[in-house]
């Protein structure tokens, strides 16, 4: 094998080790809660799978700070997929970034 074939086979690995360690992180919930108040449940594919609000902080007098937790929660789930996903390029990789793929 030549040198070309073996740096082919190499990425071929690489982007198959990706690939699951991709759809394993698509799966992975990532469970943030703010101020007692709210709980988000978001997936490692983006999608929010659920967003929980304690009774007790449905006032109208709590509802900005309702919605202002709510948004911070589901940012730092965001936050935590996608730093996640840049370690785990970063493993199977050695690079950050991975391929670009």
């Amino acid at each position: 094998m030549n040198q070309t074939q073996q740096l082919l086979a190499q990425a071929h690995r690489m982007r198959k080790e990706l690939d699951k360690a991709q759809a394993q992180l698509d799966a992975k919930e990532f469970t943030v809660e703010k101020n007692g108040m709210v709980k988000v449940v978001v997936l490692g594919n983006r999608h929010v799978k659920s967003i929980e609000i304690d009774p007790d902080a449905m006032s109208e007098d709590n509802k900005e700070m309702v919605e202002e937790a709510i948004a911070l929660a589901i940012n730092e789930a965001m936050d935590q997929i996608t730093e996640e996903k840049d370690e785990m390029e970063e493993r199977i990789t050695g690079q950050t970034g991975g391929f670009g793929f």
